[in-house]
């Protein structure tokens, strides 16, 4: 594979020879900008070898790097061995950016190659910038994929099918006059929407084009006089037709929105978000675009009353499953049968594929035994799936999809008898996930003020992990979804009732081991005094944390109380789905913590 990954680069350069090109960038993108893509779209990897869901490729004719962040450093180390392609790890302080590195390493008058519809208006103009300050050129129309790719795989055709009204509490027809009148309050008539899980929740349409993603490839055109969605037209059939028809919603080829956009009446007013729109469809509009914030992503995070029920609902049969599933686990350990990463994989997916309404993974499972374990976003494969034997850390972090909601949940456990600085490390994080879970906070707060309470036990101790701790979770969507999320970085967005976001602190130990402990929780009200409304957090994830791992030496008496009391919680709403051996391992779990 190493000399194939070779092979494709240098034919690569062959056709930036032939362009004039001095250096390519290839994001992990589509043309919806998406962070989950289809395999058509799946250049950076074809190219690179790494399969990670974030990172960038930059080609020169005498080099290859790829830029990637902290969750794939472990990784992208191992995948990109003996390809040429040197690592860049984003976000440390000696990694040059993209721009800065291409105008150290490149030669003024040369030009940079890349495809427009692979990145933001937003990106493109800052590029630009960047590079015309360096006397470099910017060409946003390379694209020499199918030249080289011989056998790239086609835009997927699977059927569109609808997210009944029952799951999703509001009509599609409901959701395009409210967002057209957010629309207005812009200074626009109508909106592109370009992002796939903004189309499939406004449409209320779902489709197996992304893997673990519900979402439809295709674009959606809202307007009053009527809305397009530009989609492969044998993926929508009579029903999904009629569906749409009454949300005076008609179709056309998914090729054609470039024609239709150029072919706007100049007078037209087309909201488009920078950040969610390829730069090629924004200068296709050209002064017809009125750039604005979409009030989709917002819309969508608030969750409705029936999206709630049944999240709720998709957390009982998630937390049914998972006893199930460690069940086994655990009796295979105990029996000393093989036990592998990707058998761990498999017996998660055998016991929620058997829930009601039960579609699929949110993603691919991440099951990782010691050393595995501190690859933030590891998946096992037949090559590296490793046997977990009685001893040490096992960090499993799986989801599923179900019709009323989409599940993602985190737990480590000990697969012998933990150590100290397990019980210790295992500790640490969970004072900073219970932090966090117990916060009371005003209203217009937003995630990045909130990230410290999971870090600081960290802290203290000069230990931290670098990824976010928070992301939004879609309702039977992607199962990473905006605007909110709690990072250390600024986001703009303050936390609202009826948002679903993850709390998940982690600690890695590369070599060693890996700890992340996962709950999603919902925004909801607490209280409202004379300084304003304040906010708290439910639980809404139903599944034990791992009593052994928990040093009570360094808990307080509230943190051991809020321990037992989430205990207490999930054996009342998981014990009248059970059997009699599930209720007495379950109440086994979730026994008393005492100090």
């Amino acid at each position: 594979m190493k000399e194939t990954i070779i092979e494709r680069l240098n034919a690569y350069r062959a056709e930036m020879k032939k362009s004039g090109i001095a250096a390519a960038i290839i994001p992990q993108t589509d043309a919806h900008l998406g962070e989950y893509i289809a395999d058509y779209w799946q250049v950076r990897r074809w190219l690179s070898g790494f399969t990670g869901s974030a990172g960038t490729l930059v080609i020169t004719l005498k080099e290859a790097l790829l830029w990637t962040d902290s969750r794939y450093f472990l990784q992208a180390a191992q995948q990109l061995e003996g390809t040429t392609i040197t690592l860049m790890k984003d976000g440390l302080p000696d990694t040059p950016s993209i721009p800065r590195y291409l105008a150290s390493h490149l030669v003024k008058g040369e030009t940079v190659g890349l495809d427009g519809l692979l990145f933001s208006s937003g990106e493109i103009a800052s590029l630009r910038s960047s590079l015309e300050k360096n006397g470099l050129k910017l060409d946003t129309n390379f694209s020499p994929v199918d030249a080289i790719w011989t056998d790239r795989p086609s835009l997927p055709s699977d059927k569109v099918f609808l997210h009944e009204e029952k799951y999703a509490g509001k009509s599609a027809a409901d959701k395009i006059r409210d967002i057209l009148l957010a629309v207005k309050e812009q200074g626009a008539e109508s909106i592109l929407i370009s992002d796939l899980a903004e189309l499939a929740w406004i449409l209320n349409i779902r489709c197996s084009d992304v893997a673990c993603n519900p979402v439809a490839t295709g674009f959606l055109f809202l307007s009053p006089a009527g809305s397009t969605l530009f989609i492969k037209e044998e993926k929508i059939d009579a029903p999904v037709k009629a569906y749409l028809e009454a949300a005076s919603v008609t179709t056309a080829p998914y090729d054609s929105v470039l024609t239709f956009l150029s072919a706007l009446p100049a007078s037209a007013t087309v909201l488009v978000d920078a950040t969610q729109t390829t730069y090629r469809l924004i200068d296709t509009l050209g002064s017809r675009a009125i750039p604005g914030a979409s009030p989709v992503p917002l819309m969508k995070a608030v969750k409705n009353q029936v999206q709630l029920a049944g999240i709720r609902n998709a957390m009982e049969k998630d937390g049914v499953a998972l006893v199930g599933a460690f069940m086994e686990i655990e009796a295979r350990l105990h029996d000393g049968i093989e036990l592998t990463e990707l058998d761990v994989a498999d017996i998660l997916t055998r016991y929620r594929s058997r829930q009601d309404l039960y579609i699929g993974e949110s993603f691919e499972t991440i099951a990782g035994y010691g050393p595995h374990g501190a690859i933030v976003h590891y998946s096992a494969t037949p090559e590296s799936s490793s046997t977990v034997r009685p001893e040490g850390l096992l960090l499993i972090d799986s989801g599923a999809q179900y019709l009323d909601g989409t599940t993602d949940i985190t737990r480590t456990i000990a697969v012998g008898n933990p150590t100290e600085a397990e019980r210790h490390d295992f500790t640490l994080v969970m004072k900073g996930h219970i932090a966090l879970a117990t916060a009371i906070y005003p209203e217009g707060t937003r995630g990045d003020q909130l990230d410290a309470l999971a870090r600081q036990f960290l802290w203290k101790e000069g230990l931290s992990y670098l990824h976010g701790t928070g992301h939004g979770v879609g309702h039977f969507l992607n199962v990473h979804e905006g605007p909110q999320s709690i990072r250390l970085n600024h986001v703009p967005v303050a936390l609202r009732p009826g948002m679903l976001t993850s709390n998940e602190p982690g600690l890695y130990r590369a070599d060693i081991h890996g700890i992340r402990c996962e709950n999603l929780v919902l925004t909801v009200d607490a209280f409202t005094t004379e300084f304003g409304r304040f906010y708290r957090f439910e639980p809404m994830t139903l599944f034990p944390w791992d009593l052994s791992l928990f040093d009570t030496a360094i808990m307080t008496a509230e943190e051991i109380n809020w321990v037992n009391g989430y205990h207490q919680e999930v054996y009342r709403r998981l014990s009248p789905r059970l059997n009699d051996a599930q209720k007495t391992w379950l109440a086994d779990k979730t026994r008393e913590l005492k100090k």
